[in-house]
Formats: C-alpha cells, structure tokens, sequence
C-alpha cells in the first residue's frame, strides 16, 4: 500500500480513534465516581496520553507496521504474548458494544422515554445493523468516519460554549465526596475514553516520512484531544453539578441548559450515528482479528476460522453480554481493563525493543503509570488477566502454532483479502487496534 497520510491527516485519523463514543456518557460515570474530584482523574489521564502516546509514536516511527502492538509484542516477548494481546482486543468487544450502545442507549430513552428497555433495544438494534453491515462486506468509509469524529469534535465545542453562562463553582463543593480513592476508580473508568494511542504505532506504515511525521502528528492529537476533554469535563461540573452523577446524557443535558429541550434529539441522533460508526469499525476489525488468531493456531479454526463465523461469535456474545445482570459501571471496568494490560504489554515491549535514552525513559514513565492504572481497576483486572491466561493455556495446550519465536500474528486486515471500501481508512484504523475511545 502506497503510503499517503500526512501529518494533519494522520493527525486527525489518529483524533479520531481516541475520541468517541464513551465521552457521551464519561463525564457523568467519572462523577459518579469521584465527583468534582474527578476532574483529577482527568487530567491525570490526559497527562499520561502524552507519555503513553510518545511511546507507541516512537514504536511507529522505528517499526513502521501495521500490526501495531500485536507486533511489538510479538517481536519483544513471541507469538504467545502476541496472542494475549489479540485475545485481549478480540473478547473485549462483544462485552464493550453493550457498553457502547448502554451510552446511547440513555440519550434516546431520554428523548423516548422506556428507560432500561429502551436502552436494551437500542443496542439490539444498533447491533443487529452493524452485524447485517458487516455480513454483507459493507463497511464505513474512511471519509465517513473522519465526517463522523469531525461532527463529535464540534458538538463538544458547540456544548462547551452553550453551556458556559451556567457554569457555578459552587458545584466544585464538595469536591471528593467519596474519598480521594474515588479519583483512582475515576480514572480507571476513564481509560475507555483515552483508549485509541496504539494507533498511532498501527498508522505508523501509512506516513511518508514515519521518522519526522509521526512524533508531529501525536503532538497535534494528544493537545486536541486533553483541551476537548479537559473543557467538556470542567463544564460539565460545573454546570451540572450534583445532577451530573445521576446523568444517562450529560452532553444533552449540557446542551439542554444552554440551548433548550429541543436539544436533546439532536444529540440522540448524533449518539446514534457515532455509535454505528464506532461498532461498525470494531465488528470490521474484530471479525478479521479472529480469522487471523485461528490462522495462527490461538484460537479454534472449527469456530473462528471465517470472517461471518468470526462476526457471528462477536453478535450472539455481545447479546449474551447485554443480557448479564451487570451495571454499566462494572462493564466498563471488565472492558478498561483489558485495553489497560493491552497498554502494559504494549509499554513493556517498548522497554525491551527501544533504543537507550529519552524514548526509553519515557516507555518506562507510560509502563509505570498503565500499571498502576491495572491496579486501580481492581477486581475486573482479573477479567483480562484471564483472558490473556486463556491465550496463553490455549496455545499451549491445543495449538501446534503457537511456539515462542516465529512471524508476528497475521495481519487481521488481509486474512480475507480486500473489500470494497470508498477512500478506506488505512488498515489498523478499522482494525481490532484501535478501541474507541
């Protein structure tokens, strides 16, 4: 594939997979969390994007593939680990499209009303349309999902600047009402909404110049995104207060104060579409992710071994996940954790596979702090620690693939071949690799 990205296109692609459908509801899990303490966990978040960014920048410049940490991972620790990492993104995504879709499913049973049934079958729906989408080969164009960041991006300005008459820093009082251990399981939540830096190394063979273009393209991303985030949270406390919460639609209620009630389907239908997009781009992703681990010997071949097999076993899972008796809160945190040891391995590669100096340094600020971010996710850690466990048992046990050394995983994006796709996105952007954030 001719490389073509340059640094405000890679820039934006790069945006696009941090930003997304979590920051619908994000603010108000956060302050559920922590309260106006939350903000903390904000910015702690956004100051580790740069570290954690940097590091998956630098792979991508000296590494250029699209594998992206599946690859590093591969190269640093062997096939096995390498598995771990795809297991970890292929199984999270039939139990976070619930979760996704739990996001705007709240924004349209506030404009429907029904509640948690409404919520349930916006997902059933949201699901089924992805599952047909993706059955039949058609899949979001790259220019369409640029269209679909670019019309989050302003309707975060535009909330931003509605609601900032009614900012009241009374609200900021009491700022930790659950401890200042609130701001740690804050964060741990948050990482949903951050997920997305390893595309940078995925997106790394698409730049003409990966070496210079790279490093430029993350500083554009990781300021974009820290001053939408920061802004839409700060706001977001500070207009809605105690109110936040409890909120199913904190940007409609955002909206709804500086603009009107007439809001509020407006913003469920922008929630709607993003949403689409965003399990459209990981049923795509997932779906070949799984071809290419049944290839490689870890996972069955009998049942992953074919895109609509794959997809189907990510749509009957994924409704099987929105029926377990789990709030929205603990799904988030099964799913957070495993982009978390995604992130742990993908740093710890860095440690191992990086030149001595600043880049290392910096790899080994990320690995720390996503470690730590492991722990603070508590109990449902273990859901990605056995999930990379399974991987691990699997290919010991069953694969005649699986040994230590060898070729990184097969790309996901050409275990079927090409589909047809207007202007697609360059591969790993629509690959297992990138999580929405």
């Amino acid at each position: 594939m001719t490389a073509r990205l340059s640094v405000a296109q890679g820039a934006a692609l790069s945006i696009g997979a941090v930003l997304g459908t979590g920051l619908i509801s994000m603010p108000a899990l956060a302050a559920a969390a922590a309260g106006p303490a939350a903000l903390l966990a904000w910015l702690a978040l956004i100051l580790l994007s740069a570290p954690l960014a940097w590091t998956f920048a630098a792979l991508g410049a000296r590494f250029p593939d699209a594998g992206g940490v599946a690859t590093y991972t591969g190269m640093a620790f062997g096939r096995r680990a390498a598995a771990a990492v795809g297991w970890c993104f292929y199984f999270a995504v039939p139990l976070g499209a619930p979760v996704a879709a739990g996001f705007t499913g709240g924004y349209v049973a506030g404009v429907l009303g029904g509640g948690r049934t409404t919520e349930f079958l916006t997902f059933l729906v949201l699901a089924a349309t992805t599952y047909a989408m993706n059955w039949f080969g058609l899949r979001v164009s790259g220019r369409i999902q640029l269209v679909l960041t670019g019309t989050l991006a302003a309707l975060l300005v535009v909330t931003v600047l509605a609601a900032l008459p009614h900012l009241d820093t009374a609200n900021l009082t009491p700022f930790a009402p659950h401890g200042w251990s609130g701001v740690g399981a804050a964060a741990a939540i948050l990482v949903w909404g951050f997920a997305g830096w390893e595309a940078l190394s995925s997106l790394s063979a698409e730049y003409r110049d990966p070496r210079r273009d790279v490093p430029r393209a993350t500083l554009i991303a990781v300021a974009v995104v820290g001053v939408l985030y920061l802004a839409v949270a700060g706001v977001s406390v500070l207009a809605l207060g105690p109110a936040l919460a409890g909120s199913r639609a904190p940007l409609a209620d955002l909206l709804a104060i500086g603009l009107g009630g007439p809001a509020r389907p407006v913003t469920a239908v922008v929630a709607v579409v993003l949403t689409l997009g965003a399990m459209n781009a990981y049923f795509a992703g997932a779906s070949r992710l799984g071809v290419a681990l049944a290839r490689d010997g870890a996972l069955p071949d009998r049942v992953f071994g074919g895109r609509r097999r794959s997809l189907t076993f990510i749509f009957v899972t994924g409704v099987g996940c929105a029926l377990l008796p789990l709030g929205l809160h603990t799904s988030t945190l099964l799913v957070t954790g495993c982009f978390t040891l995604v992130y742990v391995l993908g740093t710890a590669a860095a440690l191992r596979l990086l030149p001595r100096g600043w880049s290392r340094v910096v790899a080994g600020a990320a690995f720390v702090a996503v470690t730590g971010l492991l722990w603070l996710n508590g109990w449902p850690a273990l859901f990605s620690l056995a999930i990379a466990a399974g991987a691990l048992i699997y290919q010991a046990v069953f694969s005649k693939k699986g040994g230590q050394g060898g070729e990184p995983l097969v790309d996901p994006q050409r275990v079927d071949g090409p589909e047809p796709e207007d202007d697609p996105l360059p591969v790993a952007a629509v690959s297992g690799q990138v999580v929405e954030g």
